[in-house]
């Protein structure tokens, strides 16, 4: 925020105004707009975590289609049996042959399907489509395994539609997805502000073509020739980023001329809160409530998510009826539209009633004023930069995950045995794994509680005797599924039974183990979240010592608040009030201080390095979704100075590891706080130098309606500011 100057009419040196807030307002109405003020930031905190946790927390198969292959009382009584499993978590038929199975497979009507072995005590087949879902492929084979397991059968595994080998982790659909919706919804609340004429849609049609045009481009060249994701299939992401980055960029140009800035709220809400849940790119969509099965059918995000799936894995099926979906939406929003423009003009609610370029006015909300050309190139950088490193931090850190140097503990009955035994491993596992000798389980054990290692494999102590694996799944499930699944090849070639022990297991209401993630980012978003708010909304706010007890407030009423929501009204977190209440108010806390070093003197700009620091580095780095051994390197040495990682580990420490390493988690967070101390005071400084040199004056900026002054424009600005930050945040 630019403080604003009066200078005297003598030539003298400019005098620093401090002015109580917009001009005219009393005691109720500041008091009305601190608490919009802090309302928002609320709200977009509130429902994004809400909605994530709720539906993320604890997945449970809800008429997961599955198909049994066969014929007579046999196949109908698997069917009868999956059918009464608890829950009505299946929904099975009978088919005839394996070719209708796996065409139905390829068609997305089934999620999987089992073969019964000819001869009692045979082989079963499980048939799954990996390129539809590797959750969800995995959710089949643990809802078809015991059936085998109650009937003795051993078990094969058929992929009928694996995933490309630069895709292993089946996530370019979804952050191509994501890349679409966020080129289709975040230009608009800048055009709004700064190129509210380019909004009639003569003007934007064929803007909106050409910007779907260049930016599906850009997501297929991040995703094919520099990430690896993708071979080939250009003209197909295209065509769907076309359809799906206009249908969306018109569904938004509806809503701005309806509600004006307030619309990239209804955005965030339809293409990201409710899109991610109800896309099945990244969890099961038959692992979702109801409502967000209704939604997968009729939201953009899995329409385009769905389309680019059928291109690239499934031959094009079932294509038609995802881009009718996105064609849907197009056509609707554009009718509305312009029954819009004929009935009530061109006029958008609280954006500046201009026609031209030639009229002054900011390149972004609460800003100075521009000339045409820097507002033209905002417009384009500003959302360019957003989708850029979204799709291309998160692809290139997830889309081949490749374990790498994961400590694991070898147990021997003697220290000469656990290195001998280390010995013989590392020939075939020293590339994947740091084996580390131990010749206690105690120790073992030990160095698995406090994280120093991701499992230990101990030895037999008989001849004849097994194996044991010990893991924790609270530090990750995908981590305990490696080890799991590499130390039972390393047993059986050994000839050995194979024990797992979870020594730190995850609760009933954190399955996937992304509570911790959540929780942390949650905390994140808060502290980003009401700087970017409290820049445009309080011009009367200029000092740090006006800020903290504001900030201070805001932490500890939101730890208090996330920390019910999570604990006792979706039940995700059980427990652990205090502790969890005080890092969250701490992080958040922190994290606001160093976020606001930059809002203040930067203003919107700084939004988009905030965000890829303190977010989207952030997630890779957390070991939140993946295991930190499982991305590459340079993430792993985020992992100790970012935020994220820190409140991640923090929240998983609290609430599974009796608090380990919860003092250098903390110690973390409190020098990135620190920090943003220093660099305050050093804003509040440069701030009042400007202000004695008569610099950063804002301008009066044309509106709907009178005009009115600069701090009456940011005034107004307050909810585009804040919509606008938690767009990003969202991303």
């Amino acid at each position: 925020m630019d403080p604003s100057t009066s200078a005297p009419p003598d030539g003298g040196a400019a005098v620093e105004e401090v002015p109580p807030g917009p001009p005219q307002e009393d005691r109720k109405a500041r008091i009305a707009r601190y608490v919009a003020l802090f309302a928002m930031p609320f709200l977009m905190v509130t429902m994004m975590y809400a909605t994530y946790v709720g539906t993320m927390h604890s997945p449970a198969p809800r008429d997961l289609p599955v198909a049994v292959v066969g014929s007579g009382p046999a196949a109908e009584q698997l069917v009868a049996g999956l059918d009464a499993a608890p829950g009505e978590s299946v929904d099975a038929r009978l088919v005839a042959t394996e070719d209708e199975a796996v065409g139905l497979l390829k068609d997305r009507e089934i999620v999987g399907a089992l073969l019964p072995p000819a001869e009692t005590g045979g082989t079963a087949t499980v048939y799954t489509a990996n390129a539809a879902g590797a959750s969800q492929a995995s959710t089949v084979q643990q809802v078809l395994a015991p059936v085998a397991v109650e009937n003795d059968w051993r078990t094969t595994v058929e992929d009928v539609a694996p995933l490309a080998e630069g895709d292993m982790s089946g996530t370019a659909v979804l952050f191509a997805g994501m890349g679409m919706m966020l080129a289709g919804y975040i230009p608009l609340s800048i055009m709004a502000m700064s190129l509210p004429y380019l909004l009639r849609l003569r003007r934007f049609i064929p803007l909106a073509l050409g910007w779907s045009a260049v930016t599906s481009t850009i997501i297929w060249a991040i995703l094919g020739p520099v990430v690896g994701a993708v071979d080939g299939h250009y003209l197909q992401f295209l065509g769907v980023g076309m359809l799906a980055t206009g249908a969306v960029a018109l569904t938004q140009l509806l809503f701005t001329k309806l509600v004006g800035p307030l619309a990239v709220l209804f955005g965030m809400l339809l293409w990201v809160v409710f899109g991610m849940p109800a896309s099945g790119l990244s969890l099961s969509v038959h692992t979702m409530p109801g409502f967000f099965q209704f939604l997968h059918g009729v939201l953009p995000l899995p329409a385009a998510g769905e389309a680019l799936r059928s291109l690239l894995y499934f031959d094009g099926r079932g294509l038609g009826s995802h881009l009718l979906t996105l064609a849907v939406w197009a056509v609707a929003a554009l009718a509305l539209c312009l029954l819009k423009e004929r009935r009530s003009g061109h006029t958008i609610p609280a954006a500046p009633a201009v026609t031209g370029p030639e009229e002054p006015l900011p390149a972004l909300a609460g800003g100075p004023v521009r000339a045409p050309r820097t507002r033209y190139v905002a417009a384009v950088l500003f959302p360019l930069s957003i989708m850029v490193a979204v799709v291309g931090l998160m692809s290139g850190s997830m889309h081949k995950p490749e374990v790498r140097d994961m400590p694991v503990a070898v147990v021997g009955a003697t220290q000469e045995q656990a290195r001998q035994a280390v010995a013989g491993l590392e020939p075939s596992l020293g590339a994947m794994f740091d084996l580390r000798p131990v010749d206690s389980v105690k120790e073992a054990t030990g160095q698995l509680t406090d994280q120093e290692v991701a499992g230990a494999y101990v030895l037999p102590t008989a001849p004849d005797g097994g194996a044991q694996l010990l893991t924790a799944s609270a530090a990750g499930p995908s981590q305990q599924s490696v080890l799991q699944g590499v130390f039972q090849q390393v047993a059986e070639k050994q000839h050995m039974a194979l024990e797992t022990k979870d020594v730190r297991p995850l609760t009933e209401d954190d399955t996937m183990g992304s509570n911790s993630l959540y929780v942390a980012m949650s905390w994140i978003m808060a502290g980003f979240l009401i700087m970017s708010v409290l820049r445009g909304g309080a011009p009367e706010l200029r000092r740090l010592r006006q800020f903290l007890p504001l900030l201070a407030g805001w932490a500890v009423g939101m730890a208090v608040w996330l920390w019910f929501l999570f604990d006792v009204l979706i039940g995700a977190v059980n427990g652990h009030a205090g502790v969890l209440i005080g890092a969250g108010a701490a992080t958040i806390f922190c994290v606001a201080l160093a976020a606001g070093a930059f809002t203040r003197t930067l203003g919107l700009a700084a939004v988009v390095p905030v965000m890829i620091v303190l977010m989207l580095l952030g997630v890779p780095a957390s070991g939140g979704g993946l295991p930190i051994s499982m991305v590459p390197e340079i993430f792993r040495t985020l992992q100790d100075v970012l935020p994220l990682p820190a409140a991640v580990d923090l929240a998983r420490s609290l609430v599974y590891f009796d608090s380990t390493g919860v003092g250098g988690n903390l110690l973390t967070i409190a020098a990135w706080g620190g920090a943003g101390l220093v660099l305050n005071l050093l804003a509040d400084l440069w701030l009042a130098h400007r202000a004695r040199q008569g610099k950063g004056i804002p301008a009066e900026v044309p509106r709907a309606g009178a005009p009115g002054t600069a701090r009456q424009a940011e005034a107004e600005e307050q909810q585009e500011d804040a919509a606008l930050a938690g767009s990003a945040a969202a991303s």
